[in-house]
């Protein structure tokens, strides 16, 4: 199986991770082009070699009617720990609003300074019209830059509780944030990478001043991106991960946690501009890892006391609480009363949380665990255009299998639409295809 592993023990931004995915390409050169042509006016990709700590990599600028915005903060102060990075320079690139985010290394080529070429204060509205109609892209990295607009938008409504319609993106509205961001979509496309594992994400520590006052790291846009993802603070003052690098790993990631077991075929270091006592990099490694299997958490209880709407649900619940699967089994109790067996499967980060919700919306007065191993099929899921649409197709393949089913949903949806039943859409689909 394809897979991609990104590391981000350096934290995450768009102009870094663009990089390091670039180094996988056989022929970066050609892809830069293609870049430069993406119907962005005024807009400039240039890439350059970079070391840090003796390490060669590419950094990725973006430039702006020939200018490459620069940050001033380079923090050349004492850290205690109540350091504030000031940033009166207000250079915030690709961050989620000027109001919050200030830049760190890890710029993302937005200025709050000169908005002339960009599309200052741009709502999701005016983002959607300039990807669908201007894009020279496909379908696909369409639909992928606007689900990370969409999860910037959400953060942004939760952080200023305001309605996702009336969000207006100020830094990441700009003409070099859409490119950036588009960038990283069109690399996903072209790498096409079967699953995409993410480490563990360094986010730095410490404040940033901003134009609202003094704010924690990770700045609370880029937290709330950041939910149900293991991140980690460290030694290195100031904002390591930015809200669109926040945002890209969260829509492209299949998995969180450690390197697998892997053969790499390709390594791509992408660099930020200062110098720590650690390398200042976001590192891609693509190559072929075997057939999958994992552990999981068994988590168990008895009920003979709740309603079966009530046990429903709870199960949704739980289900939101991070389960893989859950599931109920009809069972004898003592003194010969009927009752439900909960069962409910996850992983070790989401432990915690679904006993949580288990304990919350249940009867239940106790939980056992077992930890048991599985074997998985490789599964993706992608969307094709059809005679009906956009469909989603799930695909799931190894240990010498191979198959796919058209997503439920999806043709739940389009029967409603069409009066057809799901056993005419599918067929219809699968002639489509042949």
């Amino acid at each position: 199986m394809r897979t991609l592993y990104i590391d981000c023990g350096m934290g995450a931004a768009g102009d870094m991770l663009t990089a390091s995915l670039l180094e996988l390409l056989p022929d970066p050169s050609s892809f830069v082009d293609r870049l430069n042509s993406l119907g962005l006016e005024g807009i400039r990709f240039i890439t350059a070699p970079s070391v840090k700590c003796g390490i060669t990599g590419t950094h990725m600028s973006v430039v702006v009617n020939g200018e490459e915005e620069e940050s001033l903060d380079y923090h050349h102060h004492t850290h205690n720990d109540d350091a504030v990075h000031s940033h009166d320079h207000e250079h915030t690139h690709n961050h989620v609003h000027a109001e919050e985010h200030t830049h760190n290394d890890h710029h993302d080529h937005d200025s709050t300074e000169d908005h002339a070429h960009s599309l200052h204060h741009s709502s999701l509205h005016d983002i959607t019209h300039l990807v669908k109609d201007h894009l020279n892209v496909s379908d696909t990295v369409k639909e992928d830059v606007l689900a990370v607009y969409t999860l910037i938008a959400e953060a942004e409504s939760h952080v200023h509780g305001t309605p996702v319609e009336q969000i207006h993106f100020h830094e990441v509205g700009s003409l070099d944030a859409v490119a950036d961001i588009t960038a990283v979509c069109m690399l996903m496309e072209e790498l096409s990478p079967d699953q995409i594992v993410v480490s563990p994400i360094h986010v730095g520590s410490g404040k940033v001043r901003c134009a609202h006052g003094i704010l924690p790291v990770p700045a609370p846009a880029t937290a709330y991106i950041l939910k149900d993802v293991p991140i980690y603070s460290g030694n290195i003052r100031g904002e390591l991960c930015t809200p669109t690098g926040a945002a890209l790993l969260k829509h492209f990631a299949t998995s969180f946690g450690e390197m697998p077991v892997m053969r790499p075929k390709s390594i791509g270091y992408g660099m930020g501009k200062k110098d720590f006592e650690v390398a200042n990099c976001v590192r891609s490694i693509i190559g072929e890892t075997d057939d999958t299997s994992d552990s999981v958490y068994e988590l168990s209880c008895n009920l003979d006391d709740m309603t079966g709407e009530k046990i429903a649900f709870a199960m949704e619940r739980i289900f939101e609480a991070g389960a893989v699967d859950v599931y109920t089994i009809p069972i004898g109790m003592k003194k010969s009363r009927p009752g439900i067996l909960v069962c409910a499967m996850c992983h070790e980060a989401d432990k915690e949380a679904v006993i949580a919700a288990i304990f919350r919306h249940t009867t239940t007065l106790g939980i056992r665990e077992n930890k048991i191993g599985r074997y998985v099929l490789n599964r993706k899921v992608e969307t094709e255009n059809t005679d009906f649409g956009p469909v989603r197709k799930k695909t799931a393949s190894g240990y010498g299998v191979k198959r796919s089913k058209w997503e439920y949903e999806d043709l739940a949806s389009v029967s409603l639409r069409t009066g057809m039943s799901i056993a005419e859409i599918e067929e219809k689909l699968s002639g489509s295809n042949k």
